[in-house]
């Protein structure tokens, strides 16, 4: 049966995920297709999710925290973090059943774990950077990879705190005003904020001797965040193209029952990418 799935968001028309999820459809013959829906309220998203044809969505920013509203259920994890970047469809009709859920914090709960696993160490101190939907599911996965001290930095203080109150009954969170008065040195740091807000200068003086800092902004892909990690030599860092990826391989499973072929949704967003680098200098 033919099924459409979509990103809803605003501001999308750079995103990556239906080359991603297309390449995996087409891997394994289904007739399915992933497309952009585009909108400042996800209320306009409405018509698409009433229809019969409806498979499923990731959500982006800024509907992660209001996309519970077409929910019949959520599962435990995305309603503790408060925030929705899938929808899964199972039944049909009346029986039709839609279910939120958060994939953001599994996928980078496995880059974490994979890093525990390459450098057989154990992280004690997490950072995250921003309050919103993202900064909600990095700190749950922060915990949940057994990470002792979480710290929160946002722009706004309000904001961070109501975040660390929302959590508080599940684990501690520890909010700093800025960075300038970050306490120790994280092993773990995950940004989540626009890269275009932000200079490689204000976080030079985050990084220890070793560690792994991971930035969900994925355009550019080289953040100043990243680029501030990679001058000491310790750190490993991840990408948002790397965090989406992950993420998706789990939407993928949800969606479809079947094993997410990883290695051709990896090299498709590298065929991508080459493309869009040879169109923007001219040679296609």
């Amino acid at each position: 049966m033919e099924k459409r799935f979509y990103i809803f968001g605003k501001g999308i028309s750079f995103s990556i995920s239906p080359t991603i999820h297309n390449a995996g459809f087409h891997h394994y013959g289904l007739p399915f297709t992933y497309t952009m829906h585009e909108s400042d309220s996800i209320d306009e998203a409405a018509a698409i999710i009433s229809n019969d044809c409806f498979g499923g969505a990731s959500v982006t920013m800024p509907h992660k925290l209001q996309a519970q509203k077409f929910c019949d259920e959520q599962t435990e994890t995305a309603r503790l973090i408060g925030a929705i970047n899938t929808l899964i469809v199972k039944g049909s009709g009346s029986n039709r059943i839609i279910t939120g859920d958060n994939t953001d914090w599994s996928g980078l709960y496995s880059i974490m774990a994979a890093h525990s696993t390459k450098t057989q160490m154990q992280a004690s101190t997490g950072l995250v950077l921003g309050a919103g939907g993202a900064a909600r599911a990095a700190l749950y996965a922060l915990h949940k990879a057994g990470v002792q001290r979480i710290y929160l930095v946002n722009r706004t203080l309000a904001t961070a705190e109501q975040v660390r109150d929302d959590f508080k009954n599940v684990f501690d969170i520890k909010v700093v005003s800025s960075l300038q008065d970050f306490p120790e040195k994280p092993e773990i740091i995950i940004g989540t904020v626009p890269a275009e807000t932000t200079t490689d200068d204000q976080f030079t003086s985050l990084f220890g001797d070793r560690g792994l800092c991971v930035d969900m902004s994925y355009k550019p892909r080289q953040t100043p965040l990243l680029t501030a990690a990679q001058q000491n030599q310790g750190w490993d860092t991840v990408t948002g193209v790397e965090v989406l990826l992950a993420q998706a391989f789990d939407q993928f499973l949800l969606w479809t029952g079947l094993e997410p072929p990883r290695d051709i949704m990896a090299e498709a967003v590298v065929v991508h990418e080459e493309r869009a680098t040879m169109a923007k200098s001219g040679m296609l």
